[in-house]
């Protein structure tokens, strides 16, 4: 199965060797020779479109016609002439006697991508399709039989669109006899290098100039990322990157101006002037620095505490004032030396000093940390990493920030 699996995958130029991909093909290729409606659900740009062709490839209909259909593509007002046809005159516009897709797809497969933008009253035909293969031409009452296997996909959560009343839930249950999910990049880690690769190969051909590559600092930064248009995304970023840069080598800092909302989707600890502070990544080290940070105040307190029964100097050149009885037991106002209750030691004043404040910033902290440890371990950074409770990519990443190397 696994040999069958890499052949469809050559076949159909899909990268990767993610579990639940390989679960969504090996699915496909099990339900393939039935009539069995399928529906195929994932985001946007996830390769949804490869699977109701593999599908038909490996079907008993494999010889008869495959039609995509965009639905949510074509305006509400031609959607069901575009699935089922019209009669001449059925409408403004309707010259002539049209097929619609159910008609010229007998005996094969229609894909209905984006199904969930079906308006109700299209919804109320594909049911009956589904049930008894009997539809009605725009403008005509007269039935005709067809004979299509439907595979549909969405993006969209159908079942909330029932709860909003925009599907129904009888089509529902008949098109998702057999669901087949396909996963999002950012789940499939270890394919995105793979397919940056692939795709950085196809465009140097294509441009005719070296394929670019990734630093390992680039390797993490794309792997981490969100990827919200998924495969699709990806693929124009490799492109952007092979026209616009003249360095084939990619480093982090190269890549992530081509990845919108980087901050977004890459917390790290950065100046604390940025409203975008978030520290889900790195909450091993930023546990560790808050452990730090309470010892020191712990340290202050306890610093200050001791000190308490010795009287601070007060500002340079405050003049205090206090009230003195004379002799004759007139009262007069005189002012108070500001070194008049400092304390003395060898006939000498002695000035309080007032310790210089430490820096509490999280940021400051971490680099200090990962200093030491790096210091510590003579710049072995497997062990630092250990020391620190973190990942080595984690701190590689740091030491790029930091300027530590």
């Amino acid at each position: 199965m696994f040999e069958h699996l890499q052949n469809i995958k050559q076949r159909y130029g899909i990268i990767g060797n993610d579990p639940a991909l390989n679960r969504a093909l090996d699915k496909a290729l099990r339900v393939a020779p039935t009539d069995i409606t399928v529906l195929i659900t994932g985001e946007s740009g996830v390769g949804k479109e490869n699977i109701p062709k593999i599908i038909h490839h490996n079907s008993h209909r494999k010889h008869g016609p495959y039609f995509a259909v965009n639905c949510g593509a074509i305006p509400e007002g031609t959607i069901d002439s575009e699935l089922f046809g019209h009669e001449k005159g059925s409408f403004t516009g309707a010259s002539t006697t049209r097929k619609g897709y159910f008609e010229v797809a007998d005996g094969g497969t229609l894909f209905l991508d984006e199904v969930g933008e079906l308006p109700l009253t299209t919804q109320v035909r594909l049911l009956r399709v589904l049930e008894n293969g009997e539809f009605l031409k725009v403008g005509s009452s007269k039935v005709q039989k067809t004979d299509v296997r439907i595979v549909a996909a969405t993006n969209k959560n159908i079942l909330k669109l029932i709860e909003d009343g925009k599907f129904r839930e009888d089509l529902f249950y008949r098109l998702n006899t057999v669901e087949i999910s396909l996963p999002p990049l950012r789940e499939r880690k270890g394919d995105i290098h793979l397919l940056f690769r692939k795709f950085a190969s196809d465009f140097a051909q294509k441009y005719g100039r070296p394929a670019v590559r990734l630093i390992p600092d680039a390797v993490a930064m794309l792997e981490n990322y969100e990827w919200p248009g998924n495969i699709r995304q990806l693929r124009n970023v490799v492109e952007e990157i092979s026209v616009m840069e003249e360095e084939r080598m990619v480093d982090g800092d190269t890549l992530k101006k081509y990845l919108p909302n980087y901050h977004k989707h890459f917390p790290t600890v950065i100046p604390s002037e940025s409203a975008n502070f978030d520290y889900n990544k790195d909450r091993e080290i930023l546990y560790k620095l808050i452990f730090d940070l309470k010892q020191e105040i712990d340290y202050l307190k306890d610093k200050v505490e001791r000190q308490a029964p010795v009287l601070q100097l007060q500002e340079k050149n405050t003049v205090h004032q206090k009230v003195k009885h004379t002799d004759d037991g007139v009262e007069i106002i005189v002012p108070v030396n500001e070194y008049e209750n400092a304390p003395v030691h060898g006939g000498q004043i002695v000035p309080v000093s007032h310790p210089e404040e430490e820096s509490l910033s999280l940021q400051d902290r971490e680099k200090e940390l990962i200093r030491k440890a790096l210091e510590k371990h003579h710049g072995k950074r497997k062990k630092a990493a250990q020391e620190l409770g973190i990942s080595e990519r984690t701190l590689y990443r740091k030491i790029k920030l930091y300027d530590l190397d």
